[in-house]
């Protein structure tokens, strides 16, 4: 049997002689709606809070907060459907960089025209201490959104690893906080109901709202909701928490297989998630319950801009977030456009072909866009 796995702007093409289970999010079915159409619904109709041209005064401080490059989302249409319901504002326009530092401006898709923060969590410069959280995080936020009347986080609902869903209020804290801090609450992807898919009762979740919580000015939320495809399927707007939680349970669905664990289980993706082992790691744990006590995890990324901060990959990653999730007993190798000596320092083995790795006879488990992927 042959599968095409994406890699990179290419494909691989995996033969395989034994059985082969691939796991894939069924979706949504219909038709798929136009992104401003969708923002603009939402905006007309928001979730546990006033219309935003009801929050927002003419001369108000408003920052409109967008993702970064490891992201890939429509930022322009989202910040245009937002600008559009603004009267005349000092606005902002934040990049949510989270721990990942500074990323290239013009890889973002923006209009040249804005006041923007190219946020940086490893500086103290700008940062505002506002307390500290019931779970110990040390909490330092940039002033753009601490001084701001009402903040606008912009985003994309999609499953996160340990957050439940990415988006929501992830777009202010941890992704205009201070490095430190971030860390702080990365701490908690080790306790059990920190995973993908689990919103209510998730620690890292709680954490990062009450997080934002400390914002003395207003929050109001603008998210699409992805289907697995990575296709604007819906979009929630209002309250950080709330109509979150909406979008959240709205994909939920989408997403979650289930499947019998195998000895062997090759994940791969699509887009941004494969560019390093710092960002490809997250497909480990989406998919940790599909490996069998003694099974092989083969990773097939092209990681071209290398393994990343290789002590934050190996300790916090995977020592703290991916390890405990695997079963005690179990292999990570890495199929990638890396040489040997360049993984060698991470905590996964190297292997040009995942048929050097298989066993050409045995089950395996193919997820081809594993990050995408709530297992139950």
């Amino acid at each position: 049997m042959e599968i095409e796995l994406p890699f990179g702007r290419e494909a691989y093409r995996l033969r395989h002689g034994g059985e082969v289970e691939v796991v894939e999010a069924a979706g949504p079915h219909g038709v798929v709606a136009g992104v401003r159409d969708l923002l603009d619904a939402a905006l007309d109709a928001p979730i546990g809070s006033p219309r935003l041209e009801a929050l927002v005064r003419p001369g108000d401080r408003v920052t409109i907060v967008v993702s970064d490059s490891t992201r890939d989302e429509p930022r322009g249409e989202l910040l245009d459907a937002v600008r559009a319901r603004l009267p005349a504002v000092r606005l902002t326009v934040a990049v949510a960089t989270g721990t990942h530092g500074p990323c290239a401006p013009e890889a973002l898709g923006l209009p040249g025209d804005l006041t923007l923060v190219m946020h940086d969590g490893h500086g103290a410069e700008d940062l505002v201490d506002l307390g500290v959280t019931v779970r110990g995080t040390p909490v330092r936020v940039h002033r753009c959104a601490v001084e701001a009347d009402v903040v606008v986080a912009t985003g994309a609902i999609r499953p996160h690893y340990f957050a439940g869903f990415g988006a929501g209020a992830k777009a202010i804290y941890p992704g205009l906080g201070d490095a430190v801090g971030i860390r702080v609450n990365h701490l908690l992807k080790r306790e059990p109901g920190a995973r993908a898919g689990v919103v209510v009762g998730n620690p890292c979740r709680d954490d990062l709202e009450e997080a934002v919580g400390m914002i003395p000015g207003r929050a109001f939320l603008l998210n699409l909701v992805l289907d697995p495809l990575a296709r604007p399927r819906a979009a929630v707007a209002g309250d950080v928490v709330e109509a979150f939680r909406a979008g959240a349970d709205l994909a939920r669905p989408w997403f979650e297989v289930s499947a019998a664990p195998a000895a062997f289980v090759v994940v791969a993706d699509e887009g941004a998630v494969t560019a390093s082992l710092y960002q490809a790691s997250k497909m480990l744990v989406a998919i940790a319950p599909l490996v069998a006590d003694g099974g092989t995890v083969v990773l097939v990324a092209p990681c071209v801009e290398g393994i990343g901060p290789v002590q934050v990959v190996n300790e916090a990653i995977y020592e703290l977030g991916i390890r405990p999730r695997l079963p005690a007993r179990h292999r990570v190798v890495l199929v990638s456009s890396l040489t040997r000596e360049e993984v060698a320092p991470s905590y996964a083995e190297w292997a040009a072909r995942i048929e050097d790795v298989v066993d050409p006879s045995a089950r395996i488990v193919v997820a081809p866009r594993a990050s995408k992927l709530i297992v139950t």
